[in-house]
């Protein structure tokens, strides 16, 4: 399935839309980019340690490769941000993955202060070495554009002021739904004794991304501007994964488990006297979310029709682009779309694609694990996995194989396991051969 996709993107049969090799590249390098990241790379070699955020949903193609050779050279941690919109199972395997690699991986959401305190916590633990030499530290935030880096500084931000209530009131990173908002490098100190200040910076990509599906990924996660793409080729490249990969097959039972008595369940008003108190801000109504609801579950069971009735060949490209012509046009009655409309086309891949950017579909990753390196073999798996338990060492816990590992070799290094000797004696002169001790004897 994967290879089709590919071969089907790279042919550029996708809804007919031409994917020659100029027209295929993706572009997007605005002027402030080029200065960000000069500015970037010299900070780096300044940092400590550097969180690269990449979004959960392409593990892999938000990483901005022009700083990978550098980054990789620091201490750093990989931060897979927006894990709610991703596959929690599919997640797991990305961060084994990455472990596996000797590379210390997190996934988080930027919006929860709980899942914020790990990654600090991994922080603290990567930098615990070097607090006892340097009275200032910098951590560098670095990422794409839109992957939620602001957000991130943000979270810190808060749990610092909380940490430290006595230090100067400081400025907040700029968030917004748009890639590219913010436009240059801020720093914020996040503690003291150590000092230790996080520099946010702007999400840069390289100046040109060859790869067309990684520059369709990137613009399909809202990395690169839906304008420089177009939403409409953004929609198809999304139409093509799930078709290609099945996925509303899989909405057959949710969508007729959402139409069995979709409304229901709405109450009946009600009224006491607590009515007349002082209340807060309501909340949505209730017909408003059955109204989306029931969009959502439309959409589902349209491309769930079209699929399952689908009689073509999915691996044959222009079949393939017969059937997501089907979609558009189911699509745009689910979405309530009129057929007057001159721009009806554009409306419903708008429509369509903010469903997936806020996981109204359901979670997603549209990176594929490298197969070869996914996991680590079932013995040693199970090793881990009896040595966390003999640590205590939370199930839960986001970085458990390597706080595992860190507390297996301080026992070994404290002397706690016992006496050892890792190199082997030479056996050319540990004992005479086997013949002349006999005669010896």
């Amino acid at each position: 399935m994967v290879m089709m996709l590919k071969k089907t993107v790279k042919k550029g049969l996708i809804g007919g839309m031409s994917f020659a090799k100029d027209a295929g590249k993706i572009n997007w390098f605005p002027g402030h980019m080029a200065a960000a990241t000069r500015a970037i790379r010299s900070r780096l070699k300044l940092s400590d340690l550097v969180i690269e955020v990449r979004d959960a949903r392409i593990p892999l193609s938000s990483a901005n490769e022009d700083l990978q050779s550098q980054m990789s050279a620091k201490r750093r941690i990989i931060a897979l941000n927006k894990k709610d919109l991703a596959n929690p199972n599919v997640l797991n395997k990305w961060t084994r993955h990455f472990e596996s690699s000797q590379q210390d991986c997190i996934a988080i959401n930027a919006h929860s202060r709980s899942s914020v305190m790990k990654l600090l916590d991994l922080v603290e633990l990567k930098l615990k070495e070097v607090i006892a030499r340097q009275p200032t530290l910098l951590v560098m935030v670095v990422g794409v554009p839109n992957v939620g880096k602001s957000a991130l500084i943000n979270s810190v931000h808060q749990i610092a002021a909380s940490r430290f209530p006595v230090q100067e009131r400081l400025k907040r990173a700029t968030v917004g739904p748009l890639p590219g908002v913010t436009q240059d490098i801020a720093g914020f100190k996040i503690a003291h004794r150590p000092s230790i200040y996080v520099l946010d910076s702007p999400g840069v990509l390289v100046p040109s991304i060859p790869d067309i599906e990684t520059g369709l990924k990137l613009a399909l996660s809202g990395s690169v501007k839906d304008s420089v793409v177009g939403e409409e080729r953004i929609a198809q490249y999304f139409l093509a994964i799930l078709n290609i990969r099945g996925t509303p097959l899989h909405w057959k039972y949710l969508v007729e488990g959402r139409n069995e008595g979709s409304h229901d369940c709405i109450d009946k008003p009600s009224y006491n006297l607590k009515d007349l108190r002082h209340q807060r801000p309501k909340q949505p109504d209730s017909s408003a979310l059955h109204y989306v609801g029931d969009m959502i579950s439309e959409v589902q069971r349209s491309l769930y029709t079209t699929l399952s009735e689908f009689d073509g060949d999915i691996e044959d490209e222009n079949d393939l682009e017969c059937l997501i012509e089907q979609q558009f046009e189911v699509l745009q009655k689910a979405l309530k779309i009129s057929n007057k409309a001159s721009e009806a086309r554009l409306m419903v891949s708008k429509k369509f694609l903010t469903l997936f950017r806020t996981g109204r579909l359901g979670p997603f990753i549209l990176d594929d694990v490298p197969e070869t390196v996914t996991d680590p073999p079932k013995s040693r798996r199970v090793v881990f996995e009896v040595l966390q338990k003999a640590l205590k060492i939370s199930n839960k816990a986001s970085e458990a194989r390597l706080m595992v590992s860190k507390k297996f070799l301080t026992l070994f290094r404290t002397g706690r396991l016992g006496p050892f000797i890792l190199d082997d004696v030479p056996e050319t002169v540990t004992d005479p051969p086997k013949s002349r001790r006999v005669v010896v004897l």
